[in-house]
């Protein structure tokens, strides 16, 4: 089974593609995140830093603020922006240091509330700022000449400034632009200059620019203002503004200075964490919530087929009982979505051909799609591996074409398009969380009515669907994006209303794997095994009673345990044969898993068989399981939990 990669390893992929110095610290100040970009910025390397103090990156000077600015960030944890009206310093490795602003933002963990602080190096900036005032000051003491030079010399440093430096008059029209501000609004100087600065606000701004000019009139400063700001080619950008006033030499104020950074990619990057992190919470939610379930549907069903073996045909109450099985099956069904989602379901992954799979495939897809959808199928590579489950496989491209069959009323066409695509970093960043590395691509398309931005935002949570009520669980594409994560992938959508919908699937290629695809036959059920020993290991009081009955019906001799403890006094206070282990997983206590490591030792023959409805991610963190222990899932039919007690047992009698 595929070990699923963790929040925080996505987490700190999606922090690499954030220009800014990101350093994550814990509730003792001590270092345990950093990117790349503050290695590039402080001059240590990533195993210098890590398990450090945080003040190491701090001037001695200012360490009792900095102390001072955390333990207030701790008692009051919010989003917050430090750096105006504040002199705030970093200190690189060589001793040098620097002018920084900081962001914090608090990010909850496991292990406990985490302080992630994106850290910019405004030096530039503050040099400009400085030279401004400077310019103010000493205007009139300064000879045609000085003034000449002095001026010449700051128009230089304002134009090699990567941030946007824009100066206007009163009413917003635009008196100078540097080629910070050409690189990130697309202008030229010429374009720009006596053009009203408004040209730049999207129209759900119109109001905000004159709001600002009234408070530059006031003589206010305004710093570190987010907005955003419309490019020529009519891109919408996030940019942080600091805006302060224009005085002529007699203190009167006449204009404005802006200086702007565009900080989409940092915007980006944030919104990717939060969906990250929400993401993972309703999966955990979702797996918890499943694995309850699967016992009380494990109870329903034991109950059901004990029933059938019990009551006569002839008294008409199978039919009750077939009703029974029936909606308990459904409801494993929903269980087994959710697990699927919160990527805490055991797979069997193989490696297989993807082109080959999707012939396969498109056999179910057309009488589903109807006559009025056109299956388009285009191979770009002539193979494509990947390792993944499938069935799971499968169920990926059934539940998008549903959904595409759904927005495409009248008729369209679907695409099924694979290709070999190697991403390089610049690459692998844009599309975070994917690492550099060859990937086998699935792309699925329709000619439907497709979605705005804000329903593409959300299509992949459980239980939101566009869908009439009835026609819907909203839990296909979270099925999917559940899938998808735990093969290793990533997933991505495009659309536009009226102009269709692409989702963009990235799998890790397995052109290096050497596994065939095979598809397992079923088994035939097994013969009664007189006088067979099995410790039972089951903390549901009644989900252990019918799995005894279960098992002493067909022959089992039945040793069963509350908990993990109990189940190890019973075998070390017990001299007979145990053959099989069957163990529940997750436990108070003695965990599953914690119970096959102290019995193996004095027992090495005894099979081992684990039981659980929430073991995905469980079990992948323990090489017992891929030693060839058998697992049970959740809630099992009495062919299932016989068949795979046989399995484990093999010819031993």
């Amino acid at each position: 089974m595929r070990k699923i990669a963790s929040t925080r390893l996505l987490a700190s992929q999606i922090l690499e593609t954030i220009p800014d110095a990101i350093v994550g610290v814990d509730k003792t100040g001590t270092i345990v995140q950093v990117n790349k970009q503050t290695e590039l910025l402080f001059g240590y390397t990533h195993d210098e830093l890590i398990g450090q103090p945080v003040e190491m990156l701090i001037p001695e000077r200012i360490r009792q603020e900095h102390d001072q600015h955390r333990a207030n960030f701790a008692e009051h944890p919010r989003v917050r922006q430090m750096g105006a009206g504040l002199d705030l310093y970093g200190k690189r490795k060589d001793g040098s240091e620097f002018s920084v602003e900081i962001s914090l933002s608090p990010v909850n963990t496991e292990e406990g509330l985490l302080v992630l602080s994106a850290i910019r190096d405004v030096s530039a900036r503050k040099k400009i700022e400085e030279e401004l005032r400077k310019a103010h000051q000493e205007l009139g003491a300064r000879t045609d000449r000085q003034l000449y030079e002095y001026r010449t010399q700051l128009a230089s440093i304002i134009d090699s400034s990567e941030d946007a430096i824009v100066g206007k008059d009163l009413n917003g029209i635009i008196t100078s632009w540097n080629r910070g501000a050409q690189s990130i609004y697309g202008y030229s100087a010429d374009e720009m200059m006596g053009r009203s600065v408004t040209i730049l606000a999207p129209d759900d701004r119109s109001d905000e620019i004159p709001a600002i000019l009234n408070k530059i009139r006031n003589g206010e400063t305004v710093s570190h203002f987010e907005s955003v700001r419309v490019t020529k080619d009519g891109r919408h950008l996030n940019i942080s503004l600091t805006i302060s006033p224009i005085r002529d030499t007699d203190g009167t104020i006449v204009g404005a200075s802006v200086i702007g950074r565009d900080i989409t990619a940092n915007k980006r990057a944030e919104e990717q964490l939060r969906q990250a992190q929400k993401m993972e919470a309703i999966g955990r939610l979702a797996g918890g919530v499943a694995h309850d379930f699967n016992n009380i549907l494990g109870i329903i069903t034991a109950c059901g087929e004990l029933l059938q073996s019990r009551i006569a045909a002839q008294t008409g109450a199978t039919q009750y009982l077939d009703n029974i099985r029936k909606a308990a099956d459904r409801g494993a069904t929903l269980t087994r979505q959710l697990l699927v989602f919160s990527r805490q379901q055991v797979v069997q992954p193989t490696v297989l051909d993807l082109n080959q799979r999707l012939r396969e495939t498109s056999k179910l897809l057309r009488p589903l799609m109807g006559d009025d959808v056109e299956i388009v199928i285009v191979n770009r590579a002539p193979s494509s591996l990947v390792e993944a489950d499938p069935v799971q496989l499968d169920q990926v491209v059934l539940n998008l074409a549903v959904n595409a069959r759904d927005a495409m009323a009248k008729g369209g066409k679907l695409i099924l398009e694979t290709s070999i695509v190697d991403l390089d970093e610049e690459l692998a960043a844009q599309h975070s969380p994917l690492q550099v590395g060859k990937y086998v691509l699935l792309a699925v398309s329709d000619t439907g009515s497709g979605m705005d931005q804000v329903t593409a935002g959300r299509i992949f949570e459980p239980f939101f669907t566009t869908k009439e009520i009835g026609k819907g669980t909203g839990l296909g594409l979270a099925v999917v994006y559940g899938i998808v994560r735990q093969s290793g992938g990533h997933i991505l959508v495009y659309s536009e209303p009226s102009r269709g919908t692409t989702f963009k699937i990235y799998l890790p290629s397995a052109e290096d794997k050497i596994q065939a695809a095979t598809d397992r036959d079923a088994a035939p059920l097994p013969a009664r095994r007189e006088g067979t020993r099995i410790l039972l290991v089951e903390d549901d009081e009644i989900m252990r009673m019918l799995t005894r009955e279960m098992l002493q019906e067909h022959g089992y001799s039945v040793l069963e345990a509350k908990d993990g403890q109990q189940a190890f006094e019973l075998a070390f206070g017990n001299n007979e044969r145990i053959d099989v282990l069957l163990t529940d997983v997750v436990m108070r206590g003695l965990s599953g898993p914690e119970l096959v490591r102290q019995l193996t030792s004095s027992r090495p023959t005894m099979k081992i068989v684990f039981m659980s409805g929430y073991t995905g991610e469980l079990l992948g963190g323990h090489d017992i399981f891929q030693q060839g222990t058998r697992f049970l899932e959740k809630p099992f039919t009495r062919a299932t939990l016989l068949q795979t007690l046989e399995e484990a047992l093999g010819k031993q009698a």
